[in-house]
């Protein structure tokens, strides 16, 4: 299959009925998880025919982890309108974090359909998963804020990280949203401790 367009090169009306796409395969998802996203259902959701789902998409795969591109820029728009707020980095940043998880605990059907295909070794979905960990190192290092440590990209990198691991043991039902919860607070504790900003 070859390469789904870039969506930078897409008009304005190819982005409506691709998104159009990525919203069918949301609804599917949300319903039914993984199993549920057949391309033919996402085509009939989107009122496309198959072959348009194909134009952007290289694969379930591709179309699922999209999805969760397209959930994080929504997150980050939503942050960037309304910030966490705090005292310190570290308390804005769990904040920031916790806003992302409870909306995803809100949909664990969609999460696992994500998850599930963000571990596919499709390149198309690899680049989704990059495009998202730039998105939430943008986040971490925006609720952050000023002063910055100099090393700032590596430790939000890392928390993006923490950040991911600890929600895939969420999703394979051997830890707790609350357990999650604690883990980012203990990464965040280690990684943004009040004595790195007293150096700064």
């Amino acid at each position: 299959m070859a390469n789904a367009p870039a969506l930078r090169t897409l008009t304005r009306a190819q982005q409506a009925r691709r998104q159009r796409v990525v919203d069918a395969a949301m609804r599917l998802a949300m319903d039914g998880g993984y199993e549920a996203v057949q391309m033919r259902d996402v085509a009939t959701g989107a009122d496309v025919a198959m072959g348009t789902v194909y134009r952007y998409f290289t694969s379930k795969d591709h179309l699922l982890a999209a999805t969760l591109v397209f959930w994080a820029e929504q997150l980050d728009s939503r942050l960037a309108q309304s910030p966490a707020s705090g005292d310190t980095a570290a308390s804005r940043v769990i904040e920031a974090l916790d806003r992302a998880l409870r909306a995803m605990g809100r949909q664990p059907q969609l999460l696992g359909a994500v998850f599930t295909a963000l571990a596919s070794p499709d390149p198309a979905a690899i680049e989704c998963q990059q495009q998202v960990t730039v998105i939430m190192e943008g986040i971490i290092t925006r609720a952050i804020g000023e002063p910055q440590p100099p090393d700032i990209s590596d430790r939000a990198r890392i928390l993006g990280h923490v950040w991911y691991s600890a929600l895939v043991g969420w999703v394979n039902g051997w830890s707790s949203m609350s357990r999650v919860h604690d883990e980012l607070v203990v990464a965040i504790g280690l990684l943004l401790p009040a004595e790195v900003y007293a150096e700064i």
